[in-house]
């Protein structure tokens, strides 16, 4: 570990503590304090030595009581309080919208050492977990990753032309609150209503939960399934390969025939 004060910002992936990295374990065993967000789970938070410090940071959708200025005050106050070790525990990987790089550009600028321990981001670990490839010769050329969360009230602006797009595989975070909307810009540009989307909470983790949808449904699926707590979307023709898919979809389908037929 370092000679002086250094932050590391450490990725501790999508949930699963056999996900973490070798590095991110043995950093988190040496740490003096962990400052970390609500989605690290417990099992990884288990992995911190006993009797070192734990700040809690995490926010909560509409629930920011640690604001991102007050993080980065805080992680400098930290370095320059004689702490050696700081972790900044962050769930995935800290440059994959985790603003890692925010708080990296602040500890910078007050000459403090970073350094930064990648993690398995949600799209590739949650994917996996259902058997979904981001890409596959002959479905998927690319992937693209995207944030579906905006500040405030402010409209969500995507490149919309440019996500409409078969080849390309769009995996959408922090994008419950508005996957009606990112449905319908893609829709009406031209991405067939009956593109396969997957729906994942908590993923790689025991708590996950699922559901397999088209882009023309996902909207209603997901206000009907009830999912907790953040949601990410994998839309692509890759989703058709994910274990289980086809017969998940024909249940689904069988139960929307009963519903209108008013038998279930």
């Amino acid at each position: 570990m370092s000679k002086g004060p250094k932050v590391f910002l450490v990725g501790a992936g999508p949930g699963d503590p056999e996900l973490l990295t070798i590095k991110a374990q043995r950093i988190l065993g040496q740490a003096d304090v962990v400052v970390y967000d609500r989605l690290v789970s417990p099992e990884i938070l288990a992995m911190v030595a006993p009797g070192t410090a734990r700040i809690n940071v995490g926010k909560q959708p509409n629930s920011h009581p640690f604001p991102q200025p007050e993080i980065n005050d805080l992680l400098v106050k930290l370095a320059q309080s004689g702490r050696r070790n700081i972790v900044r525990l962050k769930g995935g990987d800290p440059f994959t919208f985790g603003r890692g790089s925010e708080e990296a550009q602040v500890l910078a600028a007050h000459g403090i050492e970073v350094e930064v321990v990648p993690g398995i981001t949600a799209a590739s670990g949650c994917a996996a977990a259902l058997g979904i490839p981001l890409t596959h010769r002959g479905l998927a050329t690319g992937v693209r990753y995207l944030t579906g969360h905006c500040r405030d009230d402010a409209d969500l602006e995507l490149d919309w032309d440019g996500l409409a797009d078969p080849d390309t595989t769009l995996v959408i975070y922090m994008g419950k609150a508005n996957i009606a909307q990112i449905a319908a810009e893609i829709m009406v540009r031209g991405l067939a209503p009956s593109m396969p989307v997957a729906a994942i909470n908590s993923g790689t983790t025991e708590r996950q939960s699922h559901l397999f949808s088209t882009l023309g449904d996902i909207a209603d699926d997901i206000r009907k399934a009830g999912l907790e707590g953040p949601v990410l979307f994998v839309i692509g023709r890759v989703v058709t390969l994910a274990a289980g898919y086809y017969q998940r979809r024909e249940e689904a389908n069988v139960v929307q025939a009963l519903h209108q037929a008013g038998l279930a």
